[in-house]
C-alpha cells in the first residue's frame, strides 16, 4: 500500500498530540481534532519512565522532559502510620531502567507536544466520529459537525470511552469498573520535607510526590461502587479516609483547598481488543488498552503506541502485532497490583505487608521489579530518529526495517 500523505488524530491527549508529531516529522500533513475547546487537560500529573522518555527521544522532546525530573534521594512504600515497607532510591531506579522517573504535570507535557506542530494543526471544539474507516482501496472518512474529512490514516486518541473504538469493535465489551475511584491534587507545599512514597493501607492508597516547579503532587485511592460521590466535597471526604495518616497527607490536606481536587472512578479495558485497527483506522492510549493506574503506565503506553505507529507507517497490521501483545501484558500487571495495593481485609492486609517488608529487607530493588520488561522497553528499531536536526529544516523521521517488537 502506497503511504498517503493526509493523517487524521480524533482526540488532542498525550497519545493523540505523540502521535500527531510523530506522524507529522514523518512527512504527512497531520490534523488533529479534539472535542474540547482548549487542550488544557483533564488531571493533575503524569510520571514518565524511561520507556516513555526512550520513545519521546524519537521526536526530540526526551531530554527536555528528563531535565524536569525532581525525585531526589530515597522514596518507597510505606504504611499509614508511617513505617517503611520497602525503599528504593531515584539513583537506583535510573541505574536499573537507564534513566531517571520523571513527574510532571500533563498540562506541560501537553504544551510542549503540541509546540512541535505547525500552527493550525489542531481543532479545538471539534468533534469527530469515523463515518467509514476505508480499507486498501478507500480512504477513511471522518464526520465533523461542518462536514467530512478523508485521510489515508485516522488514529483514534478520544480515551478510555472511546466512540471510534466502538464504532470500530461494537461486539466488544469496551470498558468496565476497576473497582475503585481516584483523587489527585497538585498544590505548593512550602516547608514542608517528605521523601517520595506510596503508601498502602486496607483498601485504600496514597502517594505524594514533588515536581520540579516546587509544587507537590498527590494522589489517593479507595475501594468501592461507581458513581459515589462525597456529601460535602472530595477535600472533606480525603480528610475523613486519610486524615490521620502519616505526615505529609494532613499536611497535603490542610493546604489543598475543595476546587483542587479531582475525583475519577477508574475504568480499564479488562478483555484486550482483538486488534488495534481497522481499516485506515488505529486505535492508540486509552482507547486501545485502558489500564488501571496502578502502575503509571497509562500515559507512558500510549506514547509507546504513538511512536511504533510511526515506525510502521501504514502497515496497521505490523502496529497491531508490536502493541497489542505488550500492552496487554502490561495492563495483566496493573490489574495484579491494583488487587494487591487495594487489599481491604485485616488479615490479608496484614499478610500483604508483612511479605512486602520480608522480600524488601533480603531483596532491596523489589519495589521496582513491577517496572522489569516494562520500563526497560527501547523503540523499535533503536526508534524512529529525526534526521536533519541542527539543519534548521524541517526534521523527517526515517523508519528502520528492524526493530525490537
Amino acid at each position: 500500500m502506497a503511504q498517503s500523505g493526509q493523517a487524521v488524530v480524533i482526540g488532542g491527549g498525550i497519545g493523540g498530540l505523540t502521535a500527531a508529531v510523530a506522524l507529522h516529522l514523518s512527512g504527512r500533513q497531520v490534523t488533529v481534532l479534539e472535542r474540547a475547546r482548549s487542550l488544557e487537560p483533564v488531571g493533575a500529573a503524569i510520571s514518565l519512565a524511561p520507556n516513555a522518555l526512550r520513545a519521546l527521544d524519537v521526536i526530540g522532546l526526551g531530554d527536555e522532559i528528563r531535565d524536569l525530573a525532581a525525585w531526589q534521594g530515597d522514596g518507597g512504600l510505606r504504611t499509614p502510620a508511617g513505617h517503611w515497607l520497602a525503599r528504593t532510591g531515584a539513583a537506583t531506579a535510573a541505574r536499573r531502567f537507564g534513566g531517571p522517573l520523571v513527574l510532571l504535570h500533563r498540562a506541560t507535557l501537553i504544551d510542549r507536544l503540541a509546540a512541535r506542530l505547525p500552527a493550525g494543526t489542531v481543532r479545538t471544539g471539534t468533534a469527530a466520529t469515523v463515518a467509514d474507516p476505508g480499507d486498501a482501496g478507500r480512504p477513511a472518512r471522518v464526520r465533523l459537525p461542518d462536514g467530512e474529512l478523508e485521510a489515508g490514516l485516522v488514529v483514534a486518541a478520544d480515551g478510555v470511552h472511546s466512540a471510534v473504538r466502538r464504532a470500530l469493535f461494537p461486539h466488544h465489551p469496551g470498558a468496565g469498573y476497576a473497582g475503585f475511584t481516584t483523587w489527585r491534587v497538585v498544590i505548593p507545599l512550602p516547608g514542608v520535607e517528605f521523601a517520595p512514597h506510596e503508601t498502602w493501607g486496607r483498601g485504600r492508597i496514597w502517594g505524594t510526590h514533588p515536581l520540579k516547579d516546587g509544587r507537590v503532587y498527590a494522589y489517593a485511592a479507595a475501594v468501592g461502587p461507581a458513581g459515589q460521590r462525597a456529601p460535602d466535597d472530595e477535600r472533606a471526604e480525603l480528610l475523613r479516609r486519610f486524615g490521620d495518616w502519616h505526615e505529609p497527607v494532613p499536611s497535603v490536606l490542610a493546604a489543598a483547598r475543595p476546587g483542587d481536587v479531582l475525583r475519577h472512578d477508574v475504568h480499564h479495558i479488562a478483555r484486550p481488543l482483538p486488534a488495534f485497527h481497522h481499516g485506515r483506522v488505529v486505535l492508540v492510549g486509552d482507547a486501545a488498552h485502558a489500564m488501571p493506574p496502578t502502575l503509571g503506565q497509562g500515559g507512558n503506553q500510549a506514547i509507546e503506541d504513538a511512536i511504533v505507529l510511526a515506525h510502521h507507517g501504514d502497515d496497521l497490521a505490523a502496529y497491531t502485532a508490536a502493541r497489542l501483545p505488550r500492552t496487554a501484558a502490561v495492563a495483566r500487571r496493573a490489574v495484579r497490583i491494583a488487587r494487591l495495593n487495594m487489599t481491604a481485609g485485616r488479615a490479608r492486609t496484614a499478610v500483604r505487608d508483612a511479605s512486602m517488608a520480608a522480600l524488601s529487607a533480603a531483596a532491596p530493588a523489589l519495589f521496582l521489579r513491577g517496572f522489569d520488561g516494562i520500563a526497560d522497553w527501547r523503540p523499535p528499531g533503536d526508534g524512529v530518529r529525526p534526521a536533519g536536526a541542527g539543519s534548521g529544516g524541517r526534521r523527517k523521521l526515517r523508519r528502520d526495517t528492524a526493530g525490537n517488537h
